[in-house]
């Protein structure tokens, strides 16, 4: 039996590792990027930031990249700051830099499948902030939920970008690739709500809503309820919700009915 092709829609730096063990199952793997990372042009405000990290008592990291951007003016965590992340894919980010719960109190969702920021809002101890420094580190643009619900906290919060983000343009190889795609069943792994919107978008570029009827018909697996209500929304129906972690995504693709 021919097995579905896995397609890894993370930018490139995060999919390797997951596309070495979903091959590791005996499944063909496309990587096909639907958001590409930039470094920010000027990086001054980032690092004099980050220079005074153990000013703050909790840094919250919005997402791998944010803690890959930030290590890179980081050389050692100091002890007693806090590290707040959305998911298990952070915590592995800060364990390939060295910080993990042997060296860091580091807080996260405690419902995997719920791995966004309202929910790490219930982790955290917001009454022990009232009146601290918190951090956040994040790309150029995002959701302001977790600021705001800081701040009605009574902490003292700064935002600070560590890189940008965009959806990859359409171009003429990208056409034929998408097309090829969804000319057959695909098991999509989507962990990225704006991520997921991009490829929408680009699907109804190609011109032709039969290709935006197959996309909606592909399996898509997601990590947490936030991607699948926005999957929902657009017209996605065979969808997965797995939880966080990649161990937890290789399950659901090896459960595949």
């Amino acid at each position: 039996m021919t097995l579905d092709p896995v397609i890894i829609t993370r930018p490139r730096a995060q999919a390797e590792a997951l596309a070495r063990q979903v091959r590791a199952l005996g499944r063909p793997v496309e990587i096909l990027p639907l958001l590409e990372i930039f470094p920010l042009a000027d990086q001054s405000t980032l690092i004099a930031t980050l220079a005074r990290l153990d000013q703050f008592a909790m840094v919250a990291f919005v997402s791998p990249n944010a803690i890959d951007a930030a290590f890179a003016h980081i050389a050692r965590w100091p002890g007693g700051v806090t590290v707040a992340v959305l998911g298990e894919g952070s915590r592995a980010a800060l364990a390939a830099h060295g910080v993990d719960d042997g060296n860091a109190r580091i807080v996260s969702p405690r419902d995997p499948a719920r791995s966004d920021s309202e929910n790490l809002l219930q982790t955290i101890d917001l009454a022990g902030l009232k009146g601290r420094q918190v951090l956040i580190v994040r790309g150029e643009s995002g959701r302001e939920l977790m600021a705001d619900g800081l701040r009605a906290a009574g902490a003292v919060v700064t935002t600070v970008a560590a890189y940008r983000r965009s959806v990859p343009p359409m171009t003429e190889a990208l056409r034929l690739r998408l097309q090829r795609l969804l000319e057959r069943p695909n098991d999509w792994i989507m962990t990225s709500s704006e991520a997921l919107r991009g490829l929408m978008a680009l699907v109804a570029d190609l011109g032709d809503p039969e290709y935006v009827a197959k996309m909606q018909q592909q399996r898509v697996i997601v990590p947490h309820a936030r991607i699948a209500e926005t999957a929902a929304s657009l017209g996605l129906s065979r969808l997965t919700l797995c939880g966080s972690g990649d161990e937890r995504l290789l399950a659901a693709l090896q459960s595949r009915p």
